[in-house]
Order: C-alpha cells, then sequence, then structure tokens
C-alpha cells in the first residue's frame, strides 16, 4: 500500500470525495430505514398486521443487508467497487417499485420483498464503504469510520423529521413518504461516477481469497453457518410458502433443507479457508456483533413505536430524532476520545455497553417527555460508537482479510438484527402486552386477542393484540373519545413495551461482559495496537 499519506492519513488524491460518497450512500440507508419505522403503524392500521408480523417485515430489512454485505465483501477485491454501486443504485430503485405495490392480501409479501431488496442494497454499499475507508485512512480507521458512519444517524433524523411532519402533521400517504428515500440515492450515484477506489491492503498484496479467509476459519463458518440456518428455517420458508401456498416450505422436510443449507455454508466458508480453525478473537468479535446487532438495529426499529406509545406518535418520532442527532454529533468525537482522552477501541465499546443497558432500563421507566430526553440521551451516548469502532477492531487485527472480516461482521449484525433483535421485541411486546391484559381483564384479552399467535425461537408461543383494534383504540384516545376498555387495552399495551424494553438491556449487559475481557486479554498483550500485513503477514 501506498504510504505518501496526505495531512489526514488518506492514500488518494480523491479521498474525501469517496468518503462523503459512502456517507450519503449509508445516509440514504438511514432515510429509508427511519420512515418505514415510522410508517410501522400505518401499515397495522390499514393492513391489520400483528407486532410479530410488523417485526419479520422490519427484520427483512436487516437479513437482505446481510446477503448483500457478505457477498458483495466477498467479491468487491475481484470486480471492484464501482460495479456493486451499479448494482445497489439499481436495487434501491427496484425496491421502491415492489413496496409501492403493496395491496390487499399480498401486502405481506410485497412490504417483506421490497424491504429485503432495499436492505440488500444497503448490504452491497457497505461492503463498498466500509473497507474503501478503512483502505483510504489506514493511520485513523476508528475516527474515519466513524466519521462514515455518523451518515447513518443523520439519515436518521432527515427520515425521522420528515416522517414527523408528513404523517403526523400533513398525514399524507405513507407511500409518498418512502419515496423520499430516493433523493439521497440519486446524490450518492452521482458522487461515486466517475471516481477511481484503490484496492484494500490485502489485495494490493495478492493475497487470494483462501488465505484472506484463513482468520475466519471454521469458528467463524460456523457462525456464519448458523444464522443461514436461522434465515432459512424462519424466514426463507415461510416467505416461499408464502409465495407459492406450497405448505413444504413450512413443514419438516423444509426443516431439513435449512439444515443441509447451514452445513453447505458451513462446509464451503470451512473449505476456501483451507480448513484453517480461525483466530480465535475474530470469533468473539463476529459473536459479539450479533448482540450488537440486535439491540442496536433490532431496538431502533421499534424505539419510535415504543416510545410514541408510551407518550404519544408525535413525541416518539421527536425523541427518535433527538437520539439520533446525539449520535450523529458524537461519531465525529471519536478521534478525540481515543487520542485524548486515551481510551482505546475496546475502552469505548466497554462504556458504550455500560450506558446502553442504562439507558434502556431507564427509558422503560419514562413518564414524561424530560424524563424521556434524558434516559435517551443515555441510550443514545451508548450506543453511537459500537459500529464503526467493531468494524475498526477487526480492520485494524486482521488486515491481511481485506474487505471480507469485516464485510461478514456487518452481515451478521445485520442478520441477527433481523433474525433476533427485530422479530425478537415483536415478540416480546405481544408476548407482555397480551399477558398484561390477560391479568388484569381475561374477557378483554379475549376479544383483542390477536388470531395470528406470535413465535420466536425456542419461546412459548404466545397471542399479542390484534394490531387493527389497537390502533382503533390509540386512535379513539387521540381524540379524546376512548372508552374505558380501550384505555384499559393501551395501559396493558404501555406496560408490555416498558418490560420489553427492561429485557432488551440484558444484551448490553452481556456485550459489557465480553469487552471487559477482551480489555484484559489486551491489556496482557502489551496493549491494543494495530496489525500491517508488511510488518506480520502472519499475526492477527
Amino acid at each position: 500500500m501506498s504510504s505518501n499519506y496526505d495531512s489526514t492519513g488518506a492514500v488518494a488524491p480523491n479521498a474525501k470525495r469517496l468518503l462523503s460518497a459512502g456517507f450519503m450512500a449509508i445516509l440514504a440507508a438511514g432515510v429509508g430505514f427511519a420512515l418505514r419505522g415510522g410508517i410501522f403503524d400505518n401499515w397495522g392500521r390499514e393492513f391489520g398486521f400483528t407486532a410479530s408480523q410488523l417485526g419479520a417485515i422490519g427484520g427483512a430489512g436487516f437479513s437482505g443487508f446481510c446477503f448483500g454485505i457478505i457477498f458483495g465483501g466477498v467479491i468487491c477485491d475481484r470486480i471492484g467497487y464501482g460495479k456493486l454501486v451499479v448494482l445497489a443504485f439499481a436495487l434501491h430503485v427496484l425496491s421502491a417499485v415492489v413496496t409501492f405495490t403493496a395491496a390487499g392480501a399480498s401486502a405481506y409479501n410485497s412490504l417483506y420483498w421490497g424491504m429485503f431488496i432495499f436492505a440488500y442494497a444497503n448490504g452491497t454499499l457497505e461492503a463498498v464503504a466500509n473497507p474503501l475507508v478503512a483502505t483510504l485512512f489506514p493511520s485513523n480507521r476508528t475516527h474515519y469510520l466513524n466519521i462514515l458512519h455518523a451518515s447513518w444517524p443523520a439519515g436518521l433524523v432527515l427520515g425521522g423529521i420528515c416522517g414527523w411532519v408528513l404523517d403526523d402533521r400533513m398525514q399524507l400517504p405513507w407511500k409518498w413518504q418512502l419515496s423520499l428515500y430516493l433523493i439521497p440515492t440519486l446524490a450518492y450515484g452521482f458522487m461515486f461516477l466517475g471516481q477511481h477506489m484503490p484496492k484494500s491492503e490485502a489485495s494490493e498484496k495478492g493475497l487470494k481469497l483462501g488465505e484472506m479467509l484463513k482468520d475466519v476459519g471454521m469458528g467463524g463458518a460456523a457462525v456464519i453457518a448458523l444464522f443461514i440456518w436461522l434465515f432459512s428455517k424462519d424466514a426463507l420458508g415461510p416467505m416461499l410458502g408464502g409465495l407459492t401456498g406450497a405448505a413444504f416450505f413450512t413443514g419438516p422436510s423444509w426443516g431439513w433443507v435449512a439444515i443441509a443449507l447451514g452445513i453447505g455454508t458451513f462446509v464451503t466458508f470451512s473449505g476456501l479457508s483451507g480448513w484453517a480453525l480461525g483466530s480465535g478473537l475474530l470469533f468473539i468479535l463476529f459473536v459479539t456483533h450479533t448482540l450488537l446487532g440486535a439491540v442496536e438495529l433490532g431496538t431502533d426499529g421499534w424505539i419510535q413505536n415504543i416510545t410514541g406509545n408510551i407518550l404519544s406518535s408525535e413525541q416518539g418520532k421527536i425523541l427518535f430524532v433527538f437520539t439520533s442527532m446525539t449520535m450523529f454529533a458524537l461519531r465525529f468525537c471519536a478521534d478525540f476520545i481515543e487520542k485524548k482522552i486515551g481510551l482505546s477501541p475496546i475502552g469505548i465499546l466497554l462504556v458504550c455497553a455500560i450506558l446502553a443497558c442504562l439507558g434502556l432500563n431507564l427509558t422503560a421507566g419514562i413518564t414524561s417527555f424530560a424524563g424521556a430526553l434524558l434516559a435517551l440521551s443515555i441510550y443514545g451516548i451508548g450506543k453511537t460508537f459500537f459500529w464503526p469502532t467493531m468494524l475498526a477492531v477487526a480492520s485494524d487485527r486482521f488486515p491481511r482479510t481485506g474487505a471480507v472480516a469485516i464485510s461478514i461482521m456487518g452481515g451478521l449484525g445485520m442478520m441477527s438484527a433481523g433474525l433476533v433483535g427485530s422479530p425478537g421485541l415483536g415478540y416480546a411486546k405481544d408476548r407482555f402486552a397480551g399477558e398484561e391484559l390477560q391479568k388484569s381483564n381475561p374477557a378483554l384479552y379475549a376479544e383483542y386477542k390477536a388470531e395470528t399467535p406470535s413465535k420466536f425461537l425456542i419461546f412459548a408461543e404466545t397471542h399479542g393484540l390484534d394490531g387493527k383494534k389497537l390502533g382503533d383504540a390509540k386512535a379513539s384516545i387521540a381524540a379524546n373519545k376512548a372508552t374505558d376498555k380501550e384505555l384499559a387495552v393501551h395501559a396493558a399495551d404501555m406496560k408490555g413495551d416498558r418490560r420489553t424494553l427492561v429485557a432488551d438491556s440484558f444484551i448490553p449487559a452481556i456485550m459489557g461482559v465480553i469487552y471487559l475481557g477482551l480489555l484484559l486479554y489486551f491489556k496482557s498483550q502489551g496493549g491494543y495496537k494495530a496489525v500491517h500485513i508488511a510488518k506480520d503477514a502472519s499475526a492477527a
């Protein structure tokens, strides 16, 4: 890799243009994500979806990302970044077309696949942007990856504000709201146009794919295979069954197909790595990032809905925008925290885990808008540095993996958000709200109980509250025309939301324990430091 760095440590004259283009690409993803999160209640009212169904649709917005970033990460050093940008642009436009066809009995499939395609495009862009920025700024990756990912909360802010104005204020149709993400899509397409993009450190050194995968090895392959099996069993099967009407895709025979897909994934990645065991540290980073994806992005997908339910829909959107603005501002401060305060990337992650756990518990107890601002500020600070700093650690410690390791890590985080975080919180909302109403008024629970049961992983099947009936109750409350029954239903639903946030807080608590262990490990090794192929070709 060239050593001709400029004052910022960049290795290419168009580094700032490429950083800005990557910023705009992820901003488009954030705008679309925020707009979709804000119209979940619209979909629930219009199509009668349960919280679990909405969670599954939201989950497609993560699982699609996983396939985009992993596939893109594996091939980007071979075909070049430019072709992947063109693919992502086309898929972003296609996702709008598919989503806007939602109507009647086919609405669920249209929304699910539209979300999946949108997410695949986002994943493809991150497969480009993350290794590109890590390559452009090799001496300051934590700082510039945090700047790159400041675009995510910036997109959340813009999307949240647009949703607040167009939905709560102007009450425009959800299709008009959602179409706005096409504006930054056009912008990033123009900014990438005609730009030369450098190769990663591993690609420039001439490392083959097998060499890049040695640190991933069988340990990393096992984590990937687990989530491919989970996706095939819980998402792909029901999708294909809904589209074709064939019971095969939801029956026991499909379960064996899902197992075969998981085993095939393990054999493929392990074989490509030469059956190397892989790095234990990278395995731990992979597992931790699956927890990170579940708590950060899974929670982001529901937080407007939850806080809007506890307070009001409008206040929920304002709080979401406020939290996202906090993240946006702080992601420009990673360099100051690392170099002036003296926290290593692992130290930053440990502090973030503690604050995220505390913030979620405080948010569960909010009773006023001011209290919510304080609680969500703590949570927002906590989740700010998670994602980009984890990518920086993987890039620092495992340079010979090129784009592969950080793409797999991002993919696992998104897959976890889609298969664990988003549907898990939807299940928790259904379960806890149903339990609260059944405990306070069994007859009312029987009246408002959803016909479709909620399922999640190994947890017991439960029945939440009917989305359409619950939406009608909330509308009556907003219009000051609610009956005692509707008030009771809403109270149970709010209690369920509070319990959901408390359950969610256990994930960053577990992450905190892992980060503490990593901090002690690096201390025993003489401190955290980056590895470079030129000096330590066999390291990592």
